[in-house]
């Protein structure tokens, strides 16, 4: 049994309680595509100065990270926030990782599909000044993505609200990118919530204004948009905007706090999914698909509804901050030998915040060898004065 602080200030004992689901891959085939968004492991015996150079980056773990998802069946969303782009993990990096993933993925016997966030984070902000510097920024990313293997997403750039742009702007910009693009690709809408320098995203004034902009954008070359993700964190706007998507344009959704009945849909219409929180819920995310494509709807809210708690938990304001509970669990969970992230960004939560993501993911059971993650949180708790 362990001892842990809540937000409140006091100390609750807490014994675990939850039976660990064990991995395995799904046994039909699933009726939703899934993309889990995942992160890197440090090596933190050859970080250097982490703050001001390039993270070092333990690829086994990292790749081995990958394969656990995709023996569940799942696919990857490579080199995106969840990793860290932009706060931490640079473009280079991203390039080395999605290189060695992609080589990874082609020998899974699987074959899982890996989609791979092409943004424009390898520029100088003072040297994205128009919309054709941001557009060439971007095909810079693409070119090598497409080189190895991979399909696009079109991830939000922070330069087109650096400049005001209007909706002409990004008409510009996103007209050249999906017309230009081998495959079709996703687009990417994240919203301030994620990152405040994103606010504003479309040139638009409002949401609604927003979505009606996004919707011409894709009504213009349906071929080349293979789906949109959706990070608002806004259930009613979501399936709004699916309504009205063109067929065969799907929506995967990004809303961490939401994803279960979006996913399960309302009868004519589901969501897809591309999230950071599957994967630090596999298992669960895995199953419940599974028995979701079996019409076994009690299965999907019995495994899926425990981890939406956790998934609110880990995703809490401020939001941009999730990618730490999403390393902590992987910690635990004994995908990795320690609890450092690039950049320090383990810092950026505080200790009630990871015991409760621990009661959380037990009630899920998510914990998938609870001695190893009582040991570890234990050892977390004495870092923090308390044991």
């Amino acid at each position: 049994m362990l001892t842990l602080p809540t937000e409140d200030g006091r100390l609750v004992p807490h014994a675990l309680t939850g039976t660990p689901l064990v991995p395995r891959a799904p046994r039909v085939a699933l009726t939703r595509t899934a993309f889990a968004a995942a992160h890197v492991v440090s090596d933190p015996l050859r970080e250097r100065s982490p703050w001001d150079t390039r993270p070092a980056v333990d690829w086994g773990a990292t790749l081995a990270f990958r394969q656990g998802l995709w023996d569940q069946g799942l696919g990857l969303a490579e080199a995106m926030d969840t990793a860290q782009r932009g706060m931490g993990v640079d473009w280079l990096t991203a390039q080395e990782l999605i290189n060695r993933t992609m080589a990874a993925a082609r020998a899974h016997p699987l074959r899982p599909r890996v989609a791979c966030g092409c943004g424009t984070d390898h520029a100088a902000p003072g040297s994205l000044t128009t919309p054709d510097a941001i557009a060439a920024a971007y095909e810079h990313q693409a070119e090598a993505i497409e080189a190895a293997g991979g399909q696009l997403i079109l991830m939000a750039t922070r330069a087109l609200p650096a400049l005001s742009a209007g909706p002409d702007a990004y008409r510009a910009v996103y007209r050249r990118l999906i017309d230009g693009a081998k495959d079709p690709v996703i687009l990417h809408w994240l919203g301030d919530m994620f990152d405040p320098a994103l606010a504003g995203y479309w040139g638009c004034a409002t949401v609604d204004q927003a979505s009606d902009f996004v919707l011409s954008l894709i009504a213009e070359n349906l071929a080349k948009v293979d789906g949109i993700k959706i990070s608002l964190l806004d259930q009613s706007h979501e399936e709004a905007f699916r309504a009205r998507l063109p067929a065969g344009v799907r929506l995967y959704t990004g809303d961490d706090f939401n994803y279960a009945p979006l996913i399960a849909g309302d009868g004519t219409r589901h969501s897809h999914a591309l999230l950071g929180i599957f994967a630090a819920i596999a298992p669960a995310a895995s199953q419940a698909l599974e028995a979701l494509a079996q019409g076994d709807r009690a299965t999907y809210d019995r495994l899926l509804a425990p981890t939406v708690p956790l998934s609110r938990e880990i995703f809490r304001a401020p939001t941009r901050f999730y990618k730490a509970g999403i390393a902590f669990l992987a910690w635990l969970n004994g995908s990795q030998r320690h609890f450092i992230m690039p950049a320090g960004f383990q810092s950026s939560r505080d200790i009630t915040h990871y015991a409760q993501v621990f009661r959380l993911a037990d009630q899920a059971g998510l914990l998938s060898d609870p001695d190893l993650a009582t040991e570890r949180m234990r050892l977390l708790l004495q870092l923090h004065g308390f044991g």
